[in-house]
């Protein structure tokens, strides 16, 4: 039985076949070279049997790899007249008597390998027209392949990246204080991951590409793993970021049951799409009821969010550091951040703001009536002990909103 193929390859599927009939051979095949290797990855062949897809060929002992170097002409009417060509091992299995190759080059140059054709009886009649031929198809070849190119070269480099990162148990976690507006008292921290500074990535472009390759719900358990360690070395509560999928995995609910959940506050990131809102309640109602607390990350940064909120019932909303940066001199944003606190408290939800960069704009949070702040104006990512040194604060008129469990 032949093996499924994907869209990409029965596309270069019809263009071999093109080039098989016009021809008048009796195999075409695209292959890609790897330099030791020539994998005939797509082949039409009236002899199946003899020349199968997906094998592979030890490069220099190829036609093509020997049209490559010009030690034969691209197109070869009759092997026989080419001691260089009856003495590769194809000149006697499958015993290859006509040949045509020419070679797929990708946008920036890059060879890829070669689209060819060969019949087991020469033929006099190729010439320059089917080799002609044949480049046109290659290059049709090639915008067919490249995107997938491209994918498997991003997967190899994300792979190479991450590779590491997973065996040395995931990112490392660093925690940055959250703290009353109104007392100044830190009462939790956010968990947040950290990658190598030379990979030049935000966190949040590293997970998205952790999942675009299948690694990224490991990847996050590996991160909430990390923040959960830090529940042993801090006060008050750790939130810890997951997205609505990663969630509903059986490994996040065994990860979750052996925390104390009270000082735990989970964080769904709103730019991830809900698909099922009644199996995201039904994975956090029992740890709910145990006493977790739910938040909805990056309020005011986009439109489901909202929608977040009404379904889920939060205990708290995070506003986004887009509505809050600036917010002291701005009063479209000052009028933004008073409606979502309305929302919030409507919604029974305290109000967390992140991103707090200067005394201003935490006093004008607070003014504003939201509960608690986040940002390098309190202190920045660190490790657990350097929490102890938040930063300043502003004065206290109030008692926190948000109870802090030891």
């Amino acid at each position: 039985m032949r093996r499924q193929r994907t869209a990409a390859e029965e596309q270069i599927a019809e263009l071999l076949v093109t080039a098989k009939r016009s021809l008048h051979l009796s195999v075409a095949f695209l292959s890609r070279l790897d330099g030791t290797t020539q994998h005939l990855e797509v082949v039409e062949s009236s002899v199946p049997l003899l020349v199968q897809e997906k094998a592979r060929v030890r490069q220099d002992t190829s036609f093509c790899q020997a049209i490559l170097d010009g030690r034969l002409p691209t197109v070869i009417p009759d092997v026989k007249r080419f001691p260089a060509a009856m003495a590769l091992p194809s000149a006697r299995i499958p015993r290859i008597r006509s040949y045509v190759s020419t070679p797929v080059t990708l946008s920036d140059g890059t060879l890829y390998g070669t689209f060819c054709a060969f019949g087991f009886t020469s033929d006099k009649e190729l010439g320059r027209r089917d080799e002609a031929l044949m480049e046109v198809l290659a290059s049709a070849a090639s915008v067919i392949i490249e995107p997938e190119v491209r994918a498997q070269q991003e997967r190899d480099a994300v792979e190479g990246r991450l590779g590491p990162v997973v065996e040395a148990g995931g990112p490392v976690v660093a925690l940055q204080p959250i703290v009353d507006l109104a007392s100044g008292r830190r009462v939790g921290a956010e968990a947040l991951s950290r990658f190598p500074a030379e990979w030049g990535l935000a966190p949040d472009v590293v997970f998205e590409q952790a999942h675009r390759i299948g690694w990224g719900h490991r990847m996050e358990l590996l991160a909430l793993a990390g923040a959960a360690a830090h529940l042993e070395r801090v006060g008050g509560y750790v939130a810890m970021n997951v997205s609505p999928a990663t969630l509903l995995r059986p490994e996040c609910a065994d990860l979750l049951r052996g925390l104390p959940l009270d000082r735990v506050l989970l964080e769904l990131s709103e730019h991830e799409a809900v698909e099922d809102y009644d199996a995201l309640a039904a994975a956090l109602g029992p740890f709910r009821a145990a006493g977790m607390r739910l938040a909805i990350d990056d309020v005011g940064a986009g439109f489901s969010s909202l929608r977040h909120i009404v379904v889920t019932s939060p205990d708290v909303i995070k506003l986004d550091r887009s509505v809050v940066t600036g917010l002291g001199a701005d009063p479209v944003l000052s009028t933004l951040v008073s409606s979502l606190v309305t929302f919030g408290r409507g919604c029974g939800a305290a109000v967390v703001a992140e991103g707090v960069e200067t005394a201003e704009d935490a006093a004008s949070l607070l003014a504003l009536g939201v509960d608690l702040g986040q940002g390098w104006f309190f202190g920045r990512p660190g490790p657990p002990e350097a929490l102890d040194a938040a930063g300043p604060a502003v004065p206290a008129v109030r008692e926190p909103v948000v109870p802090v469990s030891r």
